[in-house]
Parts: C-alpha cells; structure tokens; sequence
C-alpha cells in the first residue's frame, strides 16, 4: 500500500481528531507520540499522575488498529517478565521460549522508572536493535515495534533515575503537563456523560487505520526532503548545546540525527515532502531535552533543560 503524501497527512489527521477527542486537551504529547510512531522511534511521556499519559499510549493503539501490550513497571520486576523465558512445559520437548510481553507492535512501559536499572535495561536490546537475546538466541521483533515509556518526575518517591544510555534510545521526551481550564472541564463533561478510561472504554476505540497503512505511513518519511541549509541548521543546534555553558554535557551526534528524523516525520505531518526551519525548531525540545544534561547550579535555581535549549534556539540563525 502507498499514500501520497496528502493522503497520509489526512490520515493522520484523523488519527489525530480520534485521539484527542480522549485525550483532552494535550495536543503536544499526541503529536509527539504520532511524530515518534512515524519516524521509528520510541516515546518517553513524562508528567505527574493522572494525566493521561497511560490513556493517551492506549488510545493511540487502538486507533492505529495495531498490536500493543502493557507492562506495569514495578520494583519487583524481573528482565525476564519483559523479554520472555525458556522453561519446560513438556519433557519430552525440552525448553521452550515463552515470548514476553515485548514481542508485540505498541509497548506501553507504564511507569518505566518505577523499576530498577537492571529491568529497565531489559528493553535496551529491544529499543535499540528491534531484537530480543535469551539463551543465547535471537529472535526479532517486528518492524512496526516502539516502545512508549511513561514516567513520573523523578523528583517522587518511589523512582529510579533511567540510566543515559536508555534515555538517549528514545527519540522524544514529551511533557503531559496539567490541562487548561477548558479542557478539564471537557473531562468532566465526558465523565458525567459515561466515559471512563478506568472501565475498559478506552480500549473500545474504533480503529481509524490498519497495520499495513501505519506501515505506508512510516515510509512516507523516507521520502521526505532536506535541503543542505537546513541539515546545516540541525547540525549547528546540536553543536551548539555542546558550547552553551548553561548545559554541563550538549547533544551527541546520535541526537543531531534525531533531530533530523523528527523533523522529517513533522512534515509528513504537516503536509509536506519537504523540512523546513520550522520543522526543525518545532521538534527540538522534544529531541534534546533528555539528551542534555543542565549545570547543576542553575538546576539548584529551578531552571530547566528547555530553558537552556530556548536559549540556544534564538542565537542559531534559521535559513531563510
């Protein structure tokens, strides 16, 4: 199957509508999670409990039409309960491989920092070669794979800090920050009018695509141009983070590409074969603000990573 990329920015759009009439008022986050799904990159949603970051990944599998499963990341999870176990269940067969709840399209990690470091690097493989080793044996996962990792600040109880190198194998961090007025009130509305995601009816969503079109989808983005100033322009931001002397450690060269691929996937959804400046600026706090770590004197102040990154955002000049 192939889309023009029209068709595929109209699909896309409905996806869109259909999740965010679930997902009230976080039209960031849904673009975010629509942006990782078609560049073949993996989503970390970072926000306090209760807003929505667990209906919003349950939500986008039911309207993609596509396989997903959950893992509950607790402190007693085990890397086995992730990636799967041999075990005998007839002796006459010997051991055999029970697939984990890994082997699947959409992994919801709910709560991924809630685990410790060994269980949240069970999905480093995974995450990074679309493959899981046990017992020595490879086995492969299928293409359309991706994790979305929800976590809470790490300044709550009860978290574990997930280590660089796990943090740098997903392509966006996305912030569900608390709604606006309106849409909390929407919530409501939706509430006293019978949904509730605790019930299952999330989960009842009609799909608005099917597997072989999210994969058309995503190869719509290989098709998307970039011009030489503009691949200059994501080459000088992530070189930038590396001089600004609010940030102690900038973007490494995986993250420059990073930026690259999220803004190809931007303007397939926009509409476009082609990136441009805006692309580039608009995906930029998602790419990098997980990849970059602050001063710790300005971290002691309140300041944030994003701050830092606006900072370097308006003294690299954008092509015209």
């Amino acid at each position: 199957m192939n889309f023009t990329i029209e068709q595929g920015a109209e699909l896309l759009g409905k996806l869109h509508a259909a999740i965010a009439a679930r997902v009230i008022g976080q039209d960031v986050a849904i673009e975010d999670a629509l942006i990782a799904f078609l560049a073949r990159g993996h989503l970390l949603i970072e926000g306090v409990p209760g807003t929505a970051k667990t209906l919003l990944v349950r939500t986008l599998g039911g309207a993609l039409g596509v396989r997903w499963s959950r893992i509950q990341f607790t402190p007693d999870l085990m890397p086995s309960d992730v990636t799967g176990v041999s075990m005998v269940r007839d002796p006459a067969r010997g051991f055999e491989f029970q697939p984990g709840p890994v082997f699947t399209d959409l992994l919801l990690a709910d709560e991924i920092n809630r685990a410790p470091a060994k269980t949240q690097s069970a999905l480093l493989e995974s995450m990074g070669e679309r493959q899981v080793t046990v017992d020595g044996v490879s086995r492969p996962l299928d293409t359309l794979f991706t994790v979305y990792a929800t976590q809470n600040p790490v300044e709550h109880e009860g978290t574990y800090p997930l280590p660089e190198a796990q943090l740098d194998r997903f392509l966006l961090k996305t912030l569900v920050r608390y709604p606006s007025r309106e849409a909390e009130l929407e919530m409501l509305a939706q509430h006293e009018a019978g949904f509730d995601p605790e019930s299952g009816a999330a989960l009842a969503l009609t799909a608005v695509a099917t597997a072989e079109q999210a994969r058309a989808l995503r190869s719509l983005v290989d098709g998307v141009r970039v011009a030489p100033e503009v691949r200059e322009y994501i080459a000088n931001i992530t070189r930038a983070t590396r001089e600004e002397t609010a940030l102690s450690l900038g973007a490494s060269p995986r993250a420059t590409v990073a930026l690259m691929r999220a803004a190809r996937a931007g303007a397939v959804l926009a509409g476009r074969d082609y990136v441009t400046p805006d692309d580039v600026k608009d995906r930029a706090p998602s790419v990098l603000r997980h990849r970059v770590t602050l001063a710790p004197e300005l971290e002691v102040e309140g300041r944030t990573p994003d701050d830092a990154l606006a900072a370097v955002l308006t003294q690299v000049e954008a092509p015209r």
